[in-house]
């Protein structure tokens, strides 16, 4: 057994990538599957599936979370805002602007990394649960008790990874929006197979699911935000308390799973009723701890699922990498879809 663990999670796909696989899911993204995408592009029309970076224009879909917060960087004792570089040097002509910001990495259009959800697992088999992530990276890697703050990359899973991956494939969109409007409703396998069958959608490995939910319209309807009573009662989205739809997920072999709500997933509130202990979020547990597979959230894909629908079409190319920030657990994206 790899070095890292002695024991996976049931459902895990540990080591199936090797004992040191910090990509997930990302490895089946073959360069065949990639010519696979390429082939979807046929009128060359490109879409922006990234949000301002400053919507949400507040805090209410996640109070940790806030809009950038811009700096003036100082030059020379000034500060580096329409400065005439005169003052510097009066020999200079232009003027200067820099500046720093502060940059929520979840906030808005975003990847979720493999460090951003671990679990509480016994993965060296001393019959003590330990925090790891996925593959068993984390603590087991020599960083025993809570890693250092701006360290993540000791569990060998920062952005950087998928990044350097190039994330570049075939994307697929499941407008959930069309057949249940926002109407804030669980969506399970057989509401999720009834979707596909109608729309003659087809899963592929490979591929990066879609999903719209009209969440973001609701957003942006409200000018940036939504009020906090909305937050967790507008929209339809996939049910992690359905085991068939977790099994579909695993069997399907995506390499992502993306929507444009807050969480990809129904917010149930907690595990079942009748489980004692369990995740928050079921599908974040199983798509970032157990399979290695990349969420994305708050993506703004009204436009490009609108245009799929009009021309009978699901599938695109998707480019979407994330900030090669080494260490980070999730990221800012600005995915463009071509078609």
């Amino acid at each position: 057994m790899p070095r890292k663990w002695k024991q996976r999670p049931d459902g895990s796909n540990w080591g199936d990538f090797g004992p040191d696989d910090q990509l997930g899911r990302v490895n089946l993204l073959t360069p065949e599957n990639t010519l696979k995408a390429a082939q979807e592009v046929r009128v060359g029309r490109r879409f922006c599936l990234s949000l301002p970076l400053d919507i949400p224009t507040d805090n209410a879909l996640n109070t940790k979370r806030h809009p950038p917060e811009f700096k003036a960087v100082i030059r020379d004792g000034h500060i580096a805002f329409n400065l005439p570089l005169a003052k510097i040097n009066p020999r200079l002509t232009e003027v200067n602007c820099d500046e720093a910001v502060l940059l929520y990495m979840q906030h808005s259009t975003q990847w979720d990394g493999f460090a951003h959800m671990g679990s509480m697992f016994d993965a060296d088999g001393d019959g003590n649960p330990e925090p790891v992530f996925y593959n068993g990276h984390g603590v087991l890697d020599g960083e025993k008790g809570t890693p250092r703050f701006g360290t993540v990359g000791t569990h060998n899973l920062g952005m950087e990874h998928l990044a350097k991956a190039c994330l570049q494939g075939r994307g697929v969109m499941i407008d959930l929006a069309v057949h249940f409007g926002r109407e804030h409703k669980p969506v399970g396998y057989d509401d999720l197979m009834r979707i596909m069958e109608a729309d003659g959608i087809e899963v592929e490995e490979g591929d990066l699911v879609c999903m719209h939910t009209g969440y973001i319209d609701a957003v942006l309807e409200h000018g940036g935000t939504i009020p906090r009573e909305m937050v967790r009662t507008i929209c339809p989205a996939f049910d992690g308390w359905d085991d068939r739809l977790l099994q579909w997920i695993t069997d399907s072999g995506l390499v992502a799973l993306i929507a444009d709500n807050r969480a990809v997933e129904f917010e149930h509130g907690g595990p079942k009723p009748e489980v004692p202990r369990g995740p928050l979020y079921t599908i974040h547990e199983l798509c970032l701890f157990k399979l290695g597979i990349h969420l994305g959230e708050l993506w703004y894909l009204t436009e490009l699922a609108q245009w799929l629908r009009e021309n009978g079409r699901y599938r695109f190319l998707l480019t979407a990498p994330p900030l090669h920030l080494p260490g980070a657990v999730g990221s800012p994206a600005n995915p463009i879809a071509t078609v």
